[in-house]
């Protein structure tokens, strides 16, 4: 895969480049949802996702593309890339660089590759599944999830999606008054940081494919646990829960059980 891996890190790179002009500019975003919350789009977006599909028709014309801004082409193909060229939208409109490129890449329809790139900050995180690495501040350095941590020592984040009903907020609530600190308003970043060792457990939920392809092979590359609320392979679930710590993520998945119930 170390190919793929180059090109995934190619792609990175010619996003970063696009969509960073636009960043703390006055932009002027359209609002894709109807009649719910506001769910931005920019030019950034959708030219950062343009030219990443350009190089893989380029370099790699049989394999797949599934895209935030532009649908499926040929998503049935052995290799598929699953881009989403600006996650956390709001935050990028807002000036705040919680936001990143995902890059992700399915063989067989499994999650092979995944990369988290923070162009403003100049990190980028990249796993495979069985190991993860970041660059950034001078280093390149192998991640490394934090484990032993009991429930009440937990940092927790967790997406702002989950505060779009009252329901939903219960489920993330449940955790609040047995771990040490819980906070809303994670974009992709906290899945880096969680790979990093600085967070133990993040849920997030209202997510996509290309939400959470990327995100898997750094999380379990990085020897951290993610899956569906309900237990179920992560990339076939719109609600997600990721532990740094194995134990952890069975206890706080178990605690969950009856509130994702409640709320289904």
């Amino acid at each position: 895969m170390s190919n793929l891996l180059s090109f995934a890190h190619e792609l990175a790179d010619v996003a970063g480049a696009v969509v960073m002009p636009y960043y703390r500019s006055q932009l002027a975003p359209q609002d894709k949802a109807v009649g719910a919350a506001f769910d931005p789009v920019t030019i950034a977006d959708r030219s950062g996702e343009e030219v990443m599909r350009a190089l893989i028709r380029k370099r790699f014309p049989a394999h797949g593309v599934i895209g935030e801004e532009f649908g499926k082409e040929r998503p049935d193909a052995e290799h598929v890339w699953v881009l989403d060229p600006i996650d956390g939208t709001r935050a990028y409109i807002s000036g705040m660089p919680t936001w990143g490129i995902l890059i992700g890449l399915l063989q067989e329809g499994k999650p092979a590759l995944g990369v988290i790139d923070q162009p403003y900050l100049r990190e980028r995180f990249w796993g495979d599944g069985t190991i993860a690495r970041a660059r950034g501040f001078g280093d390149e350095r192998v991640l490394q999830t934090r484990r032993g941590k009991t429930l009440d020592e937990a940092m927790v984040w967790v997406s702002s999606t989950f505060t779009t009903d009252p329901a939903r907020q219960a489920v993330a609530e449940v955790l609040r008054p047995h771990v040490r600190m819980l906070r809303y308003g994670s974009d992709c970043l906290a899945m880096a940081m969680l790979a990093e060792g600085h967070i133990d457990i993040v849920l997030e939920t209202g997510l996509e494919l290309y939400d959470i392809a990327a995100t898997v092979p750094i999380v379990t590359g990085a020897r951290g646990v993610i899956s569906g609320l309900d237990g179920a392979p992560a990339i076939q679930s719109s609600s997600i829960l990721a532990a740094g710590d194995p134990q952890l993520h069975r206890r706080v998945l178990s605690m969950l059980a009856e509130a994702v119930r409640s709320e289904a």
